[in-house]
């Protein structure tokens, strides 16, 4: 077998191509300005026909820059997660950078492996939503670091972005009072996520301004899963209700996960049971029927998050919260019940 062919090219094959030494290949790669434009472009067609590559690692070294940016997010099969990473992506490769992701799996003991192996891998910052809310022992880290998600709301001297979720849960009740849901039951997250309490702390203001009691609200737990959400969505039902249910789930996942426990109920949404989500993941466009929800936008919070690690790498940075804004998608799966039955059957 030719070990040649196995072998990774160097900047001295490049150099034996284009007939010049491996200094002046060096520099005309780096693009340095004393290197004549021909010379430049004999040795660019070199690198090419030998499939060199630069030693990005080597020269991070001695510049101290890898070009290298980790992001570590709680669960890469959630659509909403992978919007996040695809805009952190894309406004890394804008400014040349390449982009790690890991998963935690909402596992704090993964999430801290996850962030020793980027200091390891020496990228020049981080993005991480924090799965615990007692990430108490940040400042060793080691690198430069924004936050991400809502556990980062409790450290207002760290750089963070995140989905403005007191404005998100009001958008989702006011529309739901609009469509005649004055009390929803609700599908929120385990007890140990702080994501839960604001959520509920929200829900809370809105019925205390609206005099409503947020104790006679039903309440079911779940984990923020499909499985989590259909599990809830069967005890929901079983509890003793009169009339038409309505429930709002704390993401995506877990209403498309509570639409599957409807249909196996012999019940029918929107016609039985209401519901509406949280996320805004594009597979509520595909569910039948479609998924009326409150986007967040996963896509604008990775470009910003991105930025703000630029900002922090560069030692400039202005350090808070960015709370993004929320929307209302409208889709199917909501009963109007602010209009008359008689009409609503009429309307088909």
């Amino acid at each position: 077998m030719n070990s040649s062919r196995n072998r990774r090219p160097t900047i001295i094959d490049v150099a034996e191509r284009a007939g010049v030494s491996k200094s002046t290949a060096a520099r005309a790669l780096a693009g340095s300005d004393n290197i004549n434009d021909e010379t430049r472009e004999r040795v660019l067609r070199a690198a090419a026909a030998t499939g060199y590559e630069r030693n990005h690692l080597a020269v991070g070294m001695r510049s101290g820059r890898s070009g290298m940016l980790g992001l570590v997010i709680p669960d890469i099969t959630n659509p909403f997660w992978g919007e996040v990473a695809r805009g952190a992506q894309d406004r890394a490769a804008e400014s040349g950078a390449s982009l790690l992701v890991f998963s935690s799996d909402w596992d704090a003991a993964k999430e801290a492996t996850h962030i020793g192996t980027l200091r390891r891998a020496r990228v020049d910052g981080a993005i991480i939503n924090p799965v615990a809310d007692n990430f108490d022992d940040h400042h060793r880290f080691g690198l430069p670091f924004v936050f991400i998600g809502s556990s980062a709301e409790r450290f207002a001297d760290i750089s963070s972005v995140g989905s403005d979720i007191t404005q998100a849960v009001r958008l989702g009740m006011d529309h739901l009072v609009s469509k005649g849901h004055s009390a929803p039951s609700f599908i929120v997250g385990p007890k140990s996520r702080l994501a839960r309490a604001r959520f509920l702390r929200a829900v809370h203001e809105h019925c205390v301004e609206r005099d409503i009691d947020p104790g006679i609200l039903a309440m079911e737990d779940g984990e923020y899963t499909v499985e989590g959400g259909r599990e809830a969505m069967r005890r929901l039902l079983e509890r003793p209700h009169v009339g038409h249910v309505c429930v709002f789930a704390a993401n995506d996942m877990m209403a498309l996960g509570a639409m599957m426990a409807v249909r196996e109920a012999g019940l029918n949404c929107p016609a039985d049971v209401s519901i509406i989500g949280f996320d805004g993941i594009p597979s509520g466009e595909f569910a039948w029927p479609g998924l009326t929800t409150i986007a967040k936008p996963g896509r604008e919070i990775g470009v910003r998050a991105v930025e703000q690690l630029f900002d922090e790498i560069e030692h400039r940075p202005e350090h808070g919260r960015i709370y993004m804004p929320c929307r209302l998608i409208e889709r199917g799966s909501l009963a109007d019940l602010s209009v008359p039955a008689l009409k609503r059957v009429a309307a088909g």
